[in-house]
């Protein structure tokens, strides 16, 4: 959705012929306290808050529509919804906040979920794996050993130098402090994050922090009573209104000392937007900010990072038994952790013959690729005896990329994150998402309010 090719091929001559200044017939001039760049779960959010605050604000949203990562599908025969991005939330104040700030309800899970029955198989093969995952005992212990870092899943704050064990496999972390019994659930939880066991801990411990792991202990999970949690970004959308530009790029970004100029491509033409400060929340790799002027600081950190990869769907499935899912498992490796990329997961959703799919990969693929990938995988299940399963096609498919951005050990161990860090204000610019918190909309929000401040002082 948004600009077509030519639409933005037009826009992009029209700014390669002039300079970025206001004038007779040039771009209609949006004046603002703060250009927002990207309007995911970070965008929006800190541009509601930023008008709480008193600062006037521009969101600029290449897609139709606002959420970034959450979204709903909505079946047209029985108008079931299954969220297909962002399915539960923990239940925060900062959570419980911002729905309610839009009226929209939300209900507190609880343990049993929607019930039903997980078979471990193996998608490669289509054969039944002999596997039952273990009670997570080991979660306490795995607690208090994550919390003497602190909240590193909401500001990414790592001690100096970054501890050896941070840096190490989690493989080597799992191993040292007995923590095996936990490591399917982290690995099912945290889909998106790639090689689980030979990433770097840090990245599992970022995704499968406190507060995820604080909630499964103690706390709670909330999701809407709708079952749609893009209704959050619908009515933002309302109530923001003419300040977010959907479907709309930015071509040229210039920063100075005196402010930001925007030169936004969009549907209804070019526009350029003043503002004091830019706040960009879209993945900081360095070839999705091409339209930044981004300095020799900026490019040398933010070129550092590498892109995973998730991908989600709704597919129709005939011939498995009613409230059977089937996990990927393997019965040759460590935990049975299933080699990527491949299929995490086919769920049962609550509409008859529609099930969740989640696919993972260490790096992008084409999505034909992974569309075939996740049909041969299902096929397989029958083909092998397993299941008489039937794939009859996709109702929705989504691709999460670039995901779970991360940088090799060496950087981490060189203080990679103590120099994005230090990038938050240089430039008149400030940074926010997954890449600064986690991919986790409530350690999003609440590591946003430590920055809210900073962006909105004069």
């Amino acid at each position: 959705m948004g600009l077509t090719r030519k639409q933005m091929l037009g826009v992009m001559g029209a700014a390669a012929a002039a300079p970025l200044v206001s004038g007779a017939g040039g771009p209609r001039v949006i004046r603002r306290d703060v250009c927002v760049l990207g309007g995911g779960s970070a965008g929006t959010y800190a541009a509601v808050r930023l008008r709480e605050l008193g600062r006037s604000v521009a969101v600029v949203e290449a897609r139709d529509r606002l959420g970034g990562h959450t979204e709903t599908y909505h079946d047209p025969a029985t108008g079931g919804t299954i969220d297909i991005g962002v399915v539960v939330l923990e239940d925060e104040p900062v959570v419980r906040d911002h729905f309610g700030r839009f009226g929209v309800e939300l209900v507190r899970l609880t343990g049993g979920g929607e019930g039903g029955t997980t078979a471990y198989v193996d998608f490669r093969t289509g054969r039944p794996v002999g596997y039952t995952p273990p009670a997570p005992v080991a979660l306490p212990a795995y607690y208090e050993q994550i919390s003497r870092y602190g909240p590193i899943d909401t500001v990414i704050d790592l001690p100096d130098p970054v501890p050896a064990e941070l840096v190490a496999p989690f493989a080597d972390f799992v191993a040292a402090h007995d923590l095996g019994s936990i490591v399917r659930l982290v690995f099912d939880y945290g889909q998106g994050i790639g090689d689980l066991l030979r990433l770097p801990a840090f990245y599992a411990i970022n995704l499968f922090g406190q507060g995820v792991a604080g909630k499964i202990l103690g706390g709670g999970f909330v999701t809407t009573a709708a079952h749609d949690n893009s209704l959050l970004y619908e009515r933002a959308t309302e109530h923001l209104g003419g300040d977010a530009l959907l479907g709309s790029r930015a071509v040229r970004v210039e920063r100075s000392r005196s402010g930001v100029r925007v030169l936004v491509a969009g549907p209804d033409g070019a526009r350029v937007i003043e503002a004091g400060k830019l706040l960009v929340t879209i993945p900081p790799l360095v070839r999705n900010l091409g339209a930044l002027d981004l300095d020799g600081t900026e490019r040398s950190v933010l070129g550092r990072f590498e892109p995973g990869a998730y991908y989600t769907g709704v597919v129709r499935l005939s011939g498995l038994p009613a409230g059977v899912g089937l996990a990927n498992a393997a019965a040759e490796t460590p935990y049975h952790l299933p080699p990527l990329p491949g299929l995490y997961m086919v769920g049962p959703s609550a509409v008859p013959g529609l099930y969740n799919v989640k696919y993972g990969s260490p790096s992008p693929l084409p999505d034909a690729v992974v569309r075939r990938e996740i049909r041969a995988g299902i096929e397989r299940v029958a083909a092998a005896g397993t299941y008489p399963v039937r794939f009859e096609g996709f109702a929705t498919y989504a691709g999460h990329t670039p995901f779970e951005l991360h940088v090799r050990p060496r950087d981490l161990a060189g203080g990679f994150y103590r120099r994005l860090g230090a990038l938050q204000g240089h430039n008149r610019t400030y940074w926010s998402g997954a890449a600064w918190h986690s991919h986790n909309s409530a350690r999003i929000w609440i590591g946003l309010e430590k920055l809210l401040p900073s962006i909105a002082a004069g």
